[in-house]
This record gives C-alpha cells, structure tokens and sequence, in this order.
C-alpha cells in the first residue's frame, strides 16, 4: 500500500491519529475475529449432530415406510416458527424460538391406530430439519462476517499499519535532514559572518 502524504509536521500528526486508531483496534478485530471462529465452529458442529440425529431418525423410521404410505404428510404442516435475533460478537444472528404446527382434523376411528404416533414422528423430524437448517444459517451468517474481520485483520496488520509507520519514518527523516541542513547553514552564515568581522 502506497500512501499519498506530505512531508510536513501537520501530515506527520495526522498519519500518527491514523496509525494509532488501526493499533488501537486491531485485539479488539482479533478477539472479535477467534470469537466468530469458535462460533462457526460450534454451530458446523450442532449442524453435523443434527445430520446424525435425522438420518439415525430416519433409518428407526424406514422400518415403518410400507405403513407410511397410508399416512397423509398434509395432515401436519408448520403454521409458525418464531425467529429471535441474537447478536453473537456484534452479529446479528437468527435463533430458533417456538415452532407451532397445524394438525389437519382426521377421524381417528377411521384412520389406523398408529396415526396419532405418525403425527408425532413427523413434528419430530420436522423440528429437527428447521432446527438444522437455522443452525445452518447462523454458521453461513457467522462465517461470512468471520471472513470480512479476517481480512480487516490482515489489512491492518500487514498493509496498513506497516505503510503508517514507514510513511511516519521518512517524514521523521526528512524533518530532521531539513533541521540539520537549517543548522549547518546557520553555522556557515555565523562562521562567514565572524570571518568578516575579524577580517
């Protein structure tokens, strides 16, 4: 990164204010930045123990499949699912609140005993998919704000912060080689002065 500035003592304040606010935020980027990454983890976690939890619900149900058939799926659908924001390390997450189904009517003297246990599978493994699916969502959230604190961490580390104080150095330099030059050329003058006095 090449910096645009001026060798003068106004330019030297300014890129010192700069420099100071990107070390001043950098452990608070880093901290923010392995809180996200424990996070992301946690939640890719939850989301593989839940793929376990359906397909293991899942192969305890294929032995019931050949009665399914005679089961109607639309007799329970989800009527609302409550979605409450959470703000983990300053991100707005979504967490999973209630989830409320619709349970169509049927007769149960007409329909097979085992029915009201079928309606009760299917909230269970319906639950289980929405709840995957939220976690799967907050580990995308997460690991998308993650990235961009990454990068920010790496542009002040790397680029930013190194170019600040090179940038404060040469200024540094050049103001001292102009105040030493300012020196040797008074001393010349007060030299040639003196020669002529006493000459």
């Amino acid at each position: 990164m090449s910096l645009k500035f001026q060798y003068n003592k106004t330019a030297l304040q300014d890129l010192n204010k700069q420099l100071k606010v990107r070390i001043k935020a950098l452990p608070t980027l880093k901290n923010k930045e392995s809180a996200l990454r424990l996070e992301v983890k946690r939640a890719r976690d939850t989301v593989h123990a839940f793929d376990v939890k359906i397909q293991a619900r899942f192969t305890e149900l294929n032995e019931f499949m050949k009665l399914f058939c005679e089961f109607d799926p639309s007799l329970v659908s989800v009527k609302n699912v409550e979605i409450i924001s959470r703000k983990i390390a300053g991100v707005k997450t979504p967490t999973l609140g209630k989830i409320d189904f619709d349970i169509a009517e049927f007769n149960l003297s007409r329909a097979p005993s085992w029915f009201l246990e079928g309606v009760q599978l299917l909230k269970e493994v319906s639950e289980l998919q929405i709840e995957q699916q939220f976690f799967n969502r907050k580990m995308h959230i997460l690991e998308r704000v993650r990235k961009k604190t990454t990068q920010k961490v790496n542009l002040y580390e790397k680029v930013q912060i190194p170019a600040f104080e090179e940038a404060i150095l040469k200024i540094k330099r050049f103001l001292e080689d102009e105040e030493n030059l300012s020196k040797a050329g008074q001393k010349i003058l007060k030299n040639r002065m003196n020669n002529e006095v006493s000459a």
